[in-house]
């Protein structure tokens, strides 16, 4: 899949260190999304990681940009998937 990592978002995965096939399975097949409360253009992609124990990563992407561009990238905490 084609997508821009803005610097943010790079800034984010090492920093987090967080596996950029984790948040591909994430932008690909989310269990869940979700709008953005704020900005319309944007997307929250969330799914577990296993291998993190089953936390829930959430991918923030502008879908609507071409190809999509990636905002940032976090396991949240505060979200759980049934």
């Amino acid at each position: 899949m084609d997508y821009v990592l803005t610097e943010h978002a790079q800034d984010a995965l090492k920093k987090r260190r967080i596996r950029i096939g984790w948040m591909e399975q994430a932008l690909t097949t989310p269990e869940a999304t979700e709008a953005d409360p704020v900005d319309a253009d944007l997307a929250h992609h969330l799914a577990r990681v296993a291998e993190f124990g089953n936390r829930v990563l959430r991918v923030i992407v502008n879908a609507k940009r071409t190809p999509p561009h990636i905002i940032t990238v976090f396991f949240d905490r505060r979200r759980t998937i049934p």
